[in-house]
């Protein structure tokens, strides 16, 4: 296919889970690929100096709120998570392994982890029910724990996550067009306008 979307994303954003739902969809339709960039959001946040709206009260208030009807408008499940914010990063090195080493599962791993974080609202900062939400989706929790520690696995997240600072991305989920980025969930009608 001659066109992509780059989907820069972390599994602990809301607006990633929500722009997740849809991108697959307005992929095809286009007839365009849908690459995936796995990056951890904590790392973006800190080389430029971003945070979490859900930082400012008001602002995270009306972000959560807003996030709610973006999903009834899409007609997908989203809950907001009383955990938030997750520390991503084994979850991230998850999706980075696995994206590597055994590509054909990176999806399966993504949709229970977004179930498990923007649905079930489940304590994805809790390593037991991180094992029990990987188990229930067909993963040996023991054996991608052991890729999460795996070196090249670390540098893979850290390469990935420096390339997206340096591409200009400052949150999630970004998207790219060609050289086109399109920041935020909110934003996935000019990303189906450039593909046109």
């Amino acid at each position: 296919m001659s066109k992509t979307v780059e989907f820069w994303f972390d599994v602990g954003s809301p607006a990633s889970y929500l722009a997740w739902t849809q991108l697959p969809s307005i992929c095809s339709d286009a007839g365009a690929a849908l690459s995936y960039k796995p990056m951890l959001l904590g790392g973006v946040f800190q080389a430029t100096g971003n945070h979490s709206p859900a930082t400012i009260p008001a602002k995270g208030k009306y972000m959560f709120e807003d996030l709610t009807l973006f999903a009834q408008r899409y007609g997908v499940p989203f809950r907001n998570n009383p955990h938030f914010p997750v520390n991503t990063l084994m979850l991230m090195r998850g999706a980075a392994g696995l994206q590597a080493q055994q590509p054909a599962r990176l999806l399966p791993y993504l949709d229970a982890v977004f179930r498990a974080m923007w649905v079930d609202t489940l304590d994805m900062n809790d390593p037991a029910i991180v094992g029990k939400v990987l188990h229930k989706a067909g993963f040996d929790p023991q054996a991608l724990l052991a890729l999460t520690q795996d070196a090249q696995v670390k540098e893979q997240l850290k390469t990935v996550t420096a390339e997206a600072v340096s591409r200009g991305v400052f949150g999630a989920p970004t998207m790219f067009v060609g050289s086109r980025m399109f920041w935020g969930q909110d934003r996935l009608d000019f990303v189906k306008e450039a593909l046109q």
